[in-house]
């Protein structure tokens, strides 16, 4: 930080801020995690000064030659990691490869069948305000009122009466296991292509903690970061069929220069993934999510479905009368970082929200265990039951503080 300091104080400033919080905060937002530092130091590297429109061996620009190596070892790592048949790791944001996997297999006003956004799905799944919803017929499947799972039959009957020409599986905040193999025969029965959004789950499956996918999807998105603890970015993974219109989607559609040192830095993350410890990690992430939310259920917290499969939980804060928005604030208080969620069949609007999304992807890569998630979930019914009460918010941030400074985040190598 020193170069930094000396130029730009202001941000110098706010990242050393930021810094401090990721260190003193219990992180608990499904969508995050820690880089190791090999994959910041590839991101911060000089490959951020080439331009390298096209593919490896075919790009627009003179120079490329290094930056070629780098994306064809990111191509030839996820390929290993999933065993896809083709990949492009160009795709910026999870919700680019997702434009640009409609724009391969759609035309606008093609009917799209995906999940409910208020039920699990995501924006990108056709949400009225996204461009999904904008550009495309999207109709929609969801879960049980009962039991909160996935409405397989619903989205069966959806599907053949709408014939959709993809039907989307994959979810934002849905805590249990996605059943593939149903979601392609029904896509089958109806003619239409399965694509399968595992941004949330892909480093799950990349360490065999949760069912894979590519054998039965056509196409596959994801995000590199969240669970597979990679750099911002994404990736698109596909049948040999749709190489062509996918390469085409996301560049020159939807995209133009790719950013090359996201992409070493992606490459660096897949090499992690691809080494025995993630597989360690990944079990880990999943157990200690099951621990964090039976020991919210024994504290009294209603868990949507009553559990989890994954590294997310959903908790239904009705019972204790206040909202998720009223959560986030008062956890964020006492150094406890979550997000407000929707639950299925939530009266709230999106911005107040009955219920809260917590993750175990970033405590996970600290070193925590079971053990420690039963004190983590302590820590939030204390919080959770005792809003606006001085005295415990300054008791459950010294308890915190002591917590986290047990664990510190990893610098040097990944956990």
């Amino acid at each position: 930080m020193g170069v930094l300091a000396q130029v730009d104080q202001e941000i110098a400033h706010s990242i050393q801020n930021e810094e401090m919080r990721q260190r003193r905060n219990l992180v608990l937002i499904a969508s995050e995690n820690y880089t190791s530092m090999a994959v910041q130091e590839a991101q911060g590297s000089v490959m951020s000064n080439k331009y390298a429109e096209g593919y490896p061996g075919r790009r627009y620009y003179g120079g490329c030659e290094y930056v070629d190596v780098a994306e064809s070892i990111a191509i030839d790592r996820l390929k290993r990691l999933f065993g896809a048949q083709h990949v492009n790791v160009q795709p910026h944001s999870g919700a680019q490869a997702n434009m640009a996997a409609y724009a391969a297999i759609l035309e606008p006003g093609d009917t799209v069948l995906g999940m409910r956004l208020d039920q699990g799905g995501h924006l990108t799944h056709g949400s009225r305000v996204n461009f999904s919803g904008k550009l495309y017929n999207f109709v929609s499947y969801g879960v049980t009122r009962e039991a909160e799972l996935i409405d397989y039959e619903e989205m069966e009957k959806v599907a053949k009466k709408h014939a959709p020409k993809v039907i989307v599986a994959g979810a934002t905040a849905y805590p249990r296991t996605i059943d593939f193999e149903r979601f392609r025969a029904v896509a089958d029965d109806v003619g239409a292509v399965l694509m399968v959004d595992i941004a949330h789950i892909s480093g799950l499956i990349a360490a065999g903690a949760h069912p894979s996918c590519v054998s039965h999807a056509q196409i596959i998105t994801s995000t590199t970061h969240k669970t597979l603890r990679g750099p911002r970015g994404a990736f698109i993974m596909c049948n040999e069929e749709f190489a062509p219109s996918i390469d085409k989607a996301v560049f020159p559609f939807t995209q133009g220069g790719p950013m090359m040192h996201t992409i070493a830095a992606k490459a660096v993350a897949f090499g992690e993934a691809l080494k025995p410890e993630f597989s360690d990690y990944g079990h880990n992430v999943v157990e200690n999510a099951r621990t964090l939310a039976k020991s919210l259920e024994n504290g009294g917290l209603r868990i949507v479905s009553g559990g989890t499969d994954n590294h997310l939980i959903l908790v239904d804060l009705t019972n204790l009368g206040i909202t998720g928005q009223q959560a986030e604030d008062a956890l964020g208080s006492v150094y406890i970082t979550a997000n407000k969620n929707a639950i299925p069949f939530d009266t709230k609007p999106p911005r107040v929200t009955s219920g809260l999304r917590l993750g175990t992807p970033a405590l996970t890569t600290r070193g925590f265990r079971p053990q420690e998630m039963v004190e983590v979930a302590r820590l939030i019914v204390k919080t959770l039951t005792n809003i606006n009460h001085d005295p415990v918010v300054e008791e459950v941030r010294t308890e915190v503080t002591d917590l986290t400074s047990g664990f510190p985040v990893p610098l040097d190598d990944v956990a």
